[in-house]
This record gives structure tokens, sequence and C-alpha cells, in this order.
């Protein structure tokens, strides 16, 4: 399957009244055509600042980015702002954490949708309006005609998030971008956006690249998933290989803690600890304070993001008390698969790439 999008050795530096935060260090990954590729990772890795790096929203005053963003070949970076403004909402579009604030309070969610349309496309105020009622009754919006007039304080947050993705869909893009779209909903309405984003996917056969800090989420949406940790990639690979033979020990962390059915009485599982402040360059590898397996290199060296294919995943908290954390027959997770990338000192993928 074609790259659609490929991030290489991208780093983001934010200045802060408190210095130079390192938000994202060296992130490498690629999101393919039509697929549905969840980053995940604990508040404050670096996702969403990603994620508006390749929409170029930070403030150039202020945020220093270095590296390469390509989409569709072209480097997102050395485009000027009026080439950027062609692609924003065209090609690529995204969803933003809180509708509220995404939409302008001043005018009628049906003229905001409306307004892709004629600026994008140039359509007319009538044929734009009937294309924006159109996408109110795919989006699940209803009587179109009557929400089109109201305003967005008239929607309650569920409704406001199927406007927000009714306008990133608007143009057809290749790409969407959905930073927490289900934030501060309630887990019905998450469910029904859910299954509204995928549904769209399968329609519009649009790639999207979802941020979440749920695995639950990843489960339900994604095809592919990335593990993000104090601003880098830590391991990236197909869904189904990273819950069944998850390499890093962070992912596995991850998915451990997830609370599982029929363990009524048992602790849940936490990861020791806190996620560092991103104000000082590692040497080694972030998450070596927290990790049950770090070694001497994990403090000296950070580990570089290589194939696992074929190799061992180590083994994890649960499996110590002779359970997988996918459910499977013990042994069932080792297998790690063509495409899988991690970055561990400790594991073979990472020993070979020392080698």
């Amino acid at each position: 399957m074609s790259q659609l999008l490929e991030i290489k050795n991208l780093s983001v530096d934010i200045m802060s009244t408190r210095g130079l935060i390192h938000a994202v260090r060296q992130v490498n990954l690629d999101i393919e055509q039509g697929i549905i590729h969840g980053i995940v990772g604990e508040s404050g890795c670096g996702k969403s600042v990603t994620a508006k790096s390749v929409m170029r929203l930070h403030h150039p005053r202020t945020v220093r980015i270095r590296g390469e963003i390509k989409f569709n070949g072209v480097d997102l970076l050395s485009l000027s702002e009026r080439e950027m403004q062609r692609i924003r909402g065209r090609e690529i579009s995204m969803i933003f954490q809180d509708p509220m604030s995404a939409l302008n309070p001043l005018f009628c969610v049906g003229d905001q949708i409306a307004e892709v349309f004629m600026h994008h496309f140039k359509d007319s105020r009538a044929a734009a309006k009937k294309k924006a009622l159109e996408l109110l009754e795919q989006v699940g919006i209803h009587p179109a005609q009557t929400r089109y007039q109201q305003y967005p304080f008239e929607f309650s947050g569920g409704m406001l998030q199927r406007v927000v993705i009714a306008i990133a869909v608007a143009a057809k893009p290749k790409l969407i971008i959905a930073d927490e779209p289900t934030t501060a909903l309630d887990v019905t309405i998450q469910a029904q956006v859910l299954e509204l984003l995928k549904q769209l996917q399968k329609e519009l056969n649009v790639s999207i690249m979802i941020i979440t800090h749920n695995f639950g989420i990843v489960a339900e949406l994604c095809d592919h998933v990335s593990v993000m940790y104090a601003g880098t990639v830590l391991e990236t690979g197909r869904k189904r290989d990273m819950f069944r033979h998850a390499v890093n020990p962070y992912s596995r962390a991850l998915i451990e803690s997830i609370p599982k059915t029929g363990h009524a009485g048992q602790r849940l599982t936490t990861i020791p600890g806190t996620p560092p402040e991103l104000f000082d360059l590692v040497d080694g590898c972030p998450f070596a304070p927290r990790c049950d397996f770090a070694s001497d290199i994990c403090w000296r060296e950070k580990p570089l993001l290589a194939p696992c294919a074929g190799m061992q995943a180590p083994q994890g908290r649960l499996e110590a008390e002779g359970e997988s954390p996918s459910g499977l027959p013990e042994g069932a997770h080792s297998a790690v698969e063509i495409g899988h990338l991690a970055a561990c000192h400790n594991c073979c993928c990472g020993k070979e790439a020392q080698g």
C-alpha cells in the first residue's frame, strides 16, 4: 500500500516562559492510503504537536520545526503559507478536541459548513447550502433544514462534534487528522462518533490519523497504531500485531493497564512514575526510569526504531503471573510480523539495530 504521509526525523521545539520545550524529538511515522492510523500515548507525549505540525498550525515565531513531512511526495515544511492554505481543508483536514472552540459562535453551523465549498470550490451560496444540507443528513443531524440555521450553542456536545466532522469531510480530503475527537463525550456518544468516522472512512476511502490516549478506541477503530512517549515513537505496527505481541515495554505496559472483564477484586496494573518534562534532551531511552527491563545501555544510548519481524517480545508483568495481556494462549503473542518496528535495547530488534 502506498504511503500518503511520511514524517521523517521530525523535531519540534516550543518557546515557553520556563524555557525551550523539546516537544517532538526525531519522530518517524508513515501513514498509508485508505487506512485508520492511531497515535496513542499519555498526555504530553507530543501527539497533538505532531498533528499540528502536519497542518502547519504552529506560530512560526515561537515554534521551530525541523525534519520532513511529505504528503503525496511534497514536503509540507517547504511550502509557503499561501500554498498551505490550498491544502488545509482541501487535502488535509482536522477534527479538534473541543468542537465548541473549533466553531465560530457568531455564525450558524450551516454557513460554516457551506464556507468550505465556497472557499475551496468557488461554489455559489445556493449550491454550497445544498451540499451542506446533504452533509448534515449524512452525519446524522436531522432535520437538516432546521439545524442549518441554528448556532453552536443550540447543539449538544455530540451533535457539535458531528458538525465538525461534516466540515472535515466536506471537501473529501485525502487525510483527516482527528485529535481526540471523543474527549468530554459520554460513552454512548463516543461509540456513535467512532462509528460515524468508520463509516465515512469506508465511504470516502480517506486516511484518518486519530490521536488518543485510549487503547480501547484503537482496538475499535484503527488498522495501524503508533505508540508515542516523551516526544518519540517507541513502536509502530498493525493493530493486531500490537495487541498480540507488542515489543516495547511501554507499549506492553499500556496494554496491560487496560481493565479486563472477569478480574473482579484484582488491582489494576499501573505504570510507576510520571512522564519526563521535555525541557532537557535525554541521551538514553526516555522510558528507562519507569521500565522494568532497563539496563545500563538504556541510560546511555537512545534506541532506534528497527524491524521486529520474527523476533521475541520481552515478558511483561501479566505473563510473569501466567497470563497473556491479549487473552491469547501463552506464547501466542511472541512472534512479531513484518512491518512492525520498535525502539528498545532489550528486545531482539534493538540488539540487532545496535549490531
